[in-house]
C-alpha cells in the first residue's frame, strides 16, 4: 500500500505515486489504474511503535499490519486496533501493508479500478456506481461518490481519537480522510506530502474495545459492515462511548446519534437496543444498499453486548 501520493488532484494523469508495501499499489498497476512514476519509500524508515511515559503509542506510518496485530502490548492498550489489524485482509497481505498505506489506499469500487472506465475520482462528471451496481456501497450518502472508504484501519483509529503526522502537517482521522463530500481524492494529503506516524492517547483506565465484521464470506473478504466500539462502563453506566462504523459511508463515520443514546445510560441490554436502532438515524440508503442497514445495527448490538460481558 502507499503512504502517499503525489499530486491530490487526480485530473493530472500519470501522477507519480510513493509505493510502501505495495498491496494496493501493484493491483492498480496491473489494472491500468496507476501509471505514473514509481517512488518506492519502503526503506526510508518509520516502521517503529514507540511508548511515552503515559502510555501513549506512537505507530510509525510503515510498520506493517501484522506487527500491530500480534504485539502485545498494543493489544492490551487498544484491543480495538489490534483486532482490526488481525481482521485485516489475509496473512500474507498483512505481513506486507502498512498502516500508513492502508489509511491513504485509493477506492475499491469496481468502476474506478477499471481504467476503461471514468468516475469522479478520474476526472469524470459523474458517479457510475450510483446509476449502476452499487450493491457494495454506502448507506449514509454523503456526497456524490457511493463507494464506501476501503480503509479498516481509519475506522478503528477514529474510535481511538488518533491523530496523523505529515512530513509537513498534522491531522484528525477526519481531517485526512474529510466529510464524504469531495469526491474527486480518497484523502486529502497535498502534492508530495507522506505519512510519517499515527499517534493514539494514552488508554483510559478501564476502558473495553472491541472489533467485528460482516462479510460475505469467510476468509479474504472486504466487510460489507464493519464496527470498532469502545466504551468505558463505571457505577453500572456507560461513561464513555466511541462507535466507528466502515462500509458504511464514503468515509470512515462516528455514529454519534448512537453515542449520545448510550451516554450516561445503564449498561443493560435494553439500553443497548436502543443505541442498535439509533445507528442507523440519518442513515440514506441506496436501492441496492438497504440490507447494510440491519447489518449495521446488528453489529452495534452484538459488539456491545460482548463489551457488557
Amino acid at each position: 500500500m502507499s503512504v502517499g501520493v503525489m499530486t491530490a488532484n487526480p485530473t493530472v494523469e500519470p501522477t507519480p505515486e510513493f509505493r510502501a508495501g505495495g498491496t494496493d499499489f501493484s493491483e492498480r498497476r496491473r489494472s491500468g489504474v496507476s501509471q505514473g512514476t514509481l517512488i518506492d519509500i519502503s526503506a526510508t524508515g518509520y516502521k517503529a511503535i514507540a511508548w511515552d511515559a503515559d502510555g501513549a503509542a506512537r505507530i510509525g506510518a510503515l510498520t506493517t499490519i501484522a506487527t500491530i496485530a500480534t504485539d502485545a502490548r498494543i493489544a492490551a492498550a487498544y484491543p480495538g486496533i489490534a483486532a482490526s489489524a488481525q481482521g485485516l485482509a489475509t496473512p500474507q497481505v498483512r505481513h506486507v501493508a502498512t498502516l500508513g498505506g492502508n489509511l491513504a489506499q485509493r477506492s475499491r469500487c469496481w468502476y474506478f479500478r477499471r481504467a476503461d472506465i471514468d468516475c469522479l475520482k478520474k476526472s469524470g462528471s459523474t458517479c457510475p456506481a450510483r446509476s449502476g451496481n452499487h450493491l457494495y456501497g454506502v448507506v449514509f450518502d454523503l456526497g456524490p461518490c457511493v463507494a464506501p472508504h476501503p480503509s479498516t484501519m481509519a475506522a478503528a483509529l477514529l474510535a481511538y481519537d488518533a491523530t496523523i503526522t505529515t512530513d509537513r502537517r498534522g491531522l484528525t482521522i477526519a481531517g485526512l480522510l474529510g466529510d464524504g463530500s469531495v469526491s474527486h481524492a480518497d484523502h486529502t494529503l497535498e502534492a508530495g506530502e507522506m505519512i510519517r506516524s499515527i499517534d493514539l492517547p494514552a488508554p483510559l483506565e478501564g476502558e473495553r474495545a472491541c472489533y467485528k465484521r460482516a462479510i460475505s464470506r469467510s476468509y479474504a473478504e472486504w466487510p460489507l459492515v464493519e464496527l470498532c466500539a469502545r466504551v468505558v462502563i463505571a457505577d453500572g453506566k456507560f461513561q464513555l462511548v466511541r462507535l466507528a462504523a466502515g462500509g458504511v459511508a464514503p468515509v470512515p463515520l462516528r455514529l454519534t446519534a448512537a453515542e449520545v443514546v448510550l451516554s450516561g445510560k445503564t449498561a443493560n441490554t435494553a439500553s443497548i437496543a436502543e443505541t442498535a436502532k439509533a445507528a442507523t438515524s440519518g442513515a440514506k440508503p441506496l436501492p441496492m444498499t438497504a440490507y447494510k442497514l440491519d447489518l449495521l445495527q446488528g453489529l452495534v448490538r452484538d459488539v456491545l453486548e460482548q463489551l457488557l460481558d
